[in-house]
């Protein structure tokens, strides 16, 4: 007994072990899949048809130029006729100087969106011949703004034309700061306090400026409208990567094929999806496979006010208790079954973690309860036991003297 509480205590007070309660996290988050409503998020693929590749489209890209930006015309002609209020584009619209004549098609096409949010990337080193550009940040920030992710430029962002017609939100994730569980919601940028992709999106749909935003390091950014979104000291939130599994996906032939019956009012345009409330996301293969996703699995995170917490330090506590007493009594079963109910209560425990972050996304610690678990059966197994002890075989009396 007293062994077990010395090394829930130990793991309770040193954070080095507690970090590999990530690794449990991460193993819940990628087996379950979130329940509730659909977000109003919609997210468009814009891929071309099969055999309509160019050998160069084949080629793995960072920059939007595998799509020509005719496509992405026809993409905001498409969504505009369900009248949304934000477009957001994932890739850099950039493209070279040959298909100028084409990027004007765009260009006038995203003059008609109210709310147009393009991808940007911010940069620690920039080039020193290059202008420096003013971004406007968050007014009402508290907190200790050392663990931000720093710049102090713009590496890449979209063409001129079109940068002047949007908002830009920057994409950047981090490697000291992002994986698949973190993603940064706020940089630092020359002094001020910005926001990325993901929170500009989301604060569009919102309708929310920036001057509303409250924002207290390591605790929490306050909405005006009363929402609170989780924040840990370096500006990142623990989000569900599969959070955008409640997103509508369309594909862009699905899209022009809503937008022509829409526009027809030919029979069956009751049952096509209303988006005219959803942020439009665009997607393209342009787009690096670790961000593929991110950003819309923390959009739709922020809309359903769905983030990954973990449970109270009173459930620890309570666990540890509750092995402490059963552990005398746990000695008095065979060996065999006790490996047999450590290894049930092992299978229950994950699969209630399962259906906790799933449901409600909480999620529960692996490490302390998981490893109290199995010591209380080492312990069991080799510790001494009684003549009593039920592995041992029954003694048959000796027979009676002649």
């Amino acid at each position: 007994m007293l062994a077990i509480v010395l090394a829930s205590l130990l793991f309770l007070r040193e954070p080095r072990l507690q970090r590999y309660d990530e690794v449990f996290l991460r193993w819940l988050l990628r087996n379950s899949t979130p329940m509730g409503d659909t977000v109003p998020l919609t997210i468009v693929d814009i891929t071309r048809t099969p055999g309509n590749e160019k050998p160069a489209d084949k080629q793995p890209s960072a920059s939007a130029s595998r799509i020509s930006p005719v496509e992405y015309a026809l993409f905001l002609q498409a969504a505009l006729e369900f009248k949304p209020t934000v477009i957001a584009f994932e890739p850099i619209l950039q493209w070279p100087a040959q298909d100028k004549d084409q990027e004007q098609i765009l260009v006038d096409q995203a003059m008609r969106v109210p709310k147009l949010l393009t991808a940007a990337e911010l940069t620690a080193s920039p080039d020193l011949d290059a202008p420096v550009v003013d971004i406007p940040g968050f007014t009402q920030v508290t907190g200790r703004r050392g663990d931000l992710a720093t710049f102090s430029g713009i590496s890449r962002q979209p063409d001129e034309d079109i940068r002047l017609i949007s908002t830009l939100g920057y994409t950047n994730l981090p490697n000291d700061v992002a994986d698949e569980i973190h993603v940064p919601l706020l940089f630092q940028y020359r002094g001020e306090v910005i926001p990325s992709f993901a929170l500009q999106a989301a604060l569009f749909w919102m309708r929310i400026a920036p001057s509303e935003v409250k924002i207290d390091l390591g605790s929490a950014i306050t909405l005006p409208n009363g929402k609170k979104i989780p924040l840990l000291a370096d500006g990142s939130t623990l989000v569900n990567p599969n959070a955008a599994k409640r997103a509508r996906h369309m594909r862009i032939d699905e899209l022009l094929l809503a937008a022509q019956q829409h526009e027809n009012k030919t029979a069956g345009s009751a049952q096509l999806p209303n988006i005219g409330d959803d942020i439009v996301l665009a997607r393209a293969p342009a787009i690096p496979a670790p961000t593929l996703g991110v950003f819309a699995a923390t959009i739709a995170t922020i809309q359903s006010n769905a983030f990954v917490h973990r449970v109270s330090w009173i459930f620890d506590c309570a666990f540890i208790i509750f092995l402490v007493i059963v552990s005398p009594f746990v000695r008095k079963f065979s060996r065999i079954d006790i490996i047999l109910v450590a290894i049930a209560i092992t299978a229950a425990y994950c699969m209630s973690g399962l259906a906790l972050v799933a449901r409600w996304s909480i999620w529960l610690p692996g490490v302390l309860p998981l490893s109290a678990t199995w010591l209380v059966a080492i312990f069991c197994i080799f510790a001494p036991r009684s003549k009593n002890d039920p592995d041992l075989p029954p003694i048959a009396p000796s027979p009676p003297s002649p």
